[in-house]
């Protein structure tokens, strides 16, 4: 008989050994682990729980309860990255992650999710009886999102959770089930898929989604010069440059098109701002929190 996986099954205990208990259905042999009993099952009883395949190739079923099942989506943590495959999740199975392909990842390496990250996802058995997790549709946030009220506009801050990433912004659901949006030009660099992030409301659309910035209130007060700064270091893949209030003017100048007075005095703005920290090395970008996780 075929191996049952991915669902709640009851079997028939027929062994034990100092570890785990050992049940079988229809001749297949699955490991309970006794760590997770609260009593000792009976040799000949019966004992219902979740079947699956562990990390070790072993069939294992477990007695605690899990949110995440076939057609039932619930968030989960990541743990871990394979490039050739995808992530691992934890959604509580003992000794098992689910692997959440990377087909249903973003193509761009770097804004996969990183350990710690939440995913919301289902369960999903394939052709060969192998468990994965499968990502929830942009139909499943819809179906539970609450719609934000207009008296959000102006909220100091907002908790959530990065669920889709587009070309015309991030879609993020917060803490309260709200759904809000983060334009390009809201962010200094675009979140991972999973990351948790801290934004601003400065809006609430009409269909009830938020507005949502990752930037600093003062960031659109800041003058033309300390912006041009912001910008190239927004740019730099490292987010530095090997520039200070110490560099030459002529390379200043030849390189930021400024005086050097003018190009410490947008430091001196960018750094009281908290945009910017300043070293011998040179100046860096303050990314916020939720993008440096």
């Amino acid at each position: 008989m075929s191996k049952i996986i991915g669902e709640v099954v009851t079997a028939q205990v027929t062994d034990e050994n100092e570890q785990a208990f050992f049940a079988q259905i229809d001749g297949q042999t699955y490991q309970i682990d006794k760590s997770e009993l609260l009593k000792p099952l009976k040799i000949g009883g019966m004992v219902t729980g979740f079947a699956y395949e562990n990390k070790d190739g072993q069939l294992q079923i477990t007695k605690q309860e899990l949110e995440v099942t076939k057609g039932h989506y619930a968030f989960g943590t990541v743990t871990d990255a394979r490039r050739d495959l995808g992530v691992f999740v934890d959604v509580g199975l003992p000794n098992k992650d689910l692997v959440v392909s990377l087909d249903e990842l973003p193509t761009i390496h770097e804004l996969w999710p990183q350990r710690g990250d939440r995913l919301l996802i289902t369960l999903r058995v394939d052709t060969k009886q192998r468990l994965w997790g499968e990502l929830a549709p942009v139909e499943v946030f819809n179906a539970i999102r609450i719609p934000a009220k207009p008296t959000m506009k102006g909220q100091k801050n907002v908790l959530g959770t990065v669920y889709r990433l587009k070309m015309v912004g991030t879609l993020v659901l917060t803490d309260d089930f709200h759904v809000g949006f983060i334009h390009p030009s809201e962010r200094y660099q675009e979140p991972r898929l999973g990351q948790r992030v801290e934004a601003r409301v400065i809006g609430v659309r009409d269909d009830g989604i938020l507005n949502l910035s990752l930037k600093p209130l003062a960031y659109k007060a800041i003058s033309g010069d300390a912006k041009l700064i912001l910008t190239l270091l927004q740019r730099t893949p490292t987010h530095q440059l090997p520039y200070n209030d110490h560099s030459d003017p002529a390379e200043i100048k030849q390189y930021f098109g400024m005086s050097k007075g003018q190009f410490k005095r947008a430091l001196g703005h960018l750094y009281k701002e908290r945009l910017i920290t300043q070293n011998d090395q040179g100046i860096e970008l303050v990314l916020s929190e939720e993008s440096s996780d």
